[in-house]
C-alpha cells in the first residue's frame, strides 16, 4: 500500500510541475462537484425543466453521497497532502477513499444521459466524470485509487437505481401512500445500520499511522457527513412522496414562468 501511495504522489507532482497553468481550470472543474454545485443544479431541473427526472437525480444524488461517506468512514484511507502537504491547492475534509466528487458526477450525469439516450450526451457526461477525476488528482486531494474508486461506485448506485426503475418503480407507485412513505424510511435507517455495524466492525481508528494528526478531525467529518446525508435522503424520499400525492405542481410552461419558479425557489 505504501509503494501505491508514492505512486499516487508521483502522478500528482508530476501533473502539478508539467501542466502548472491548468491549475485554475482544475478549481474550476472541481468546484462543479461541490454539493453546492449540485443545489443549484437540481432544483433548476426539478422546478423548471422535468420534475421526475429532477426527483431521479436529486435522490440518486443523495444515495451516492450517502454511501460515499459510509465508504469512506470505513475503509479511513488518506489524502494526498496528509503525507505531502505542499500538494495540496484545495481544501478537502475527511478520509479519501473514495471520491465523492467522482463518485456523485458519475451517478448524476451518467443518469442525465440515460435519460437522454443520445450518444453525444453520452460521451459528454463519461468526459466530464473523466475531468473532475483529473481535477481531483492534480489538486491533491485524492489518489488515483481514490478517483477510480469513485467511479466504481458511481456506476453501481447507478446501475442499482435504474434496476430499481425497471424492475420495481411502477409496483411501487401503485401502492398506498403509508407503504410508499414506509420505504423512504427503510432505505436510510437501513443505511445507518450498515454504516454503525461496519464501523463496529472496523474498530477504533487506527492512531499509529504516518497521518494520524488527520485521524481525529476526519473522523468527526465522516460522522457528520454520514448523519447530514441519511438526514437528507429520509427528508427528500418523503417530501417527494407527498408532493407527488398532495401537492402535483408541475414544472412546465413558458420560459419566464420557469425562470420565475427558479429565482424565486432558489
Amino acid at each position: 500500500m505504501d509503494a501505491l501511495y508514492q505512486w499516487g504522489l508521483e502522478v500528482t507532482r508530476w501533473l502539478q510541475t508539467t501542466w502548472p497553468g491548468l491549475r485554475d481550470v482544475m478549481l474550476f472543474i472541481t468546484a462543479l462537484g461541490e454539493e453546492q454545485a449540485f443545489l443549484v443544479f437540481l432544483p433548476l431541473v426539478y422546478w423548471s425543466i422535468d420534475k421526475r427526472l429532477g426527483r431521479q437525480l436529486g435522490y440518486i444524488f443523495l444515495l451516492s453521497a450517502t454511501i460515499n461517506n459510509i465508504v469512506k468512514s470505513v475503509f479511513a484511507q488518506p489524502r494526498p497532502f496528509w503525507l505531502d502537504p505542499g500538494l495540496q491547492e484545495v481544501e478537502a475534509e475527511g478520509y479519501g477513499f473514495a471520491s465523492g466528487h467522482v463518485q456523485n458526477t458519475a451517478a448524476v450525469f451518467l443518469l442525465l444521459a440515460a435519460w437522454v439516450r443520445r450518444g453525444r450526451v453520452w460521451a459528454l457526461a463519461f468526459l466530464y466524470v473523466l475531468l473532475m477525476a483529473l481535477s481531483r488528482v492534480y489538486l491533491g486531494v485524492h489518489f488515483p485509487q481514490d478517483v477510480v474508486g469513485g467511479f466504481v461506485l458511481g456506476l453501481l448506485v447507478l446501475g442499482a437505481f435504474l434496476f430499481w426503475q425497471r424492475a420495481f418503480a411502477e409496483r411501487y407507485s401503485r401502492r398506498i401512500l403509508g407503504r410508499r412513505l414506509l420505504m423512504m424510511v427503510v432505505i436510510p435507517v437501513a443505511l445507518s445500520a450498515v454504516y454503525l455495524l461496519a464501523l463496529a466492525v472496523r474498530g477504533p481508528a487506527d492512531l499509529s499511522v504516518p497521518w494520524a494528526s488527520f485521524v481525529p478531525a476526519a473522523e468527526l467529518t465522516g460522522h457528520e457527513d454520514v448523519v447530514a446525508t441519511v438526514a437528507g435522503l429520509l427528508g427528500f424520499g418523503i417530501g417527494m412522496i407527498l408532493e407527488s400525492s398532495r401537492v402535483r405542481f408541475r414544472a412546465d410552461g413558458p420560459v419566464w414562468k420557469r425562470a420565475v419558479r427558479y429565482v424565486l425557489g432558489i
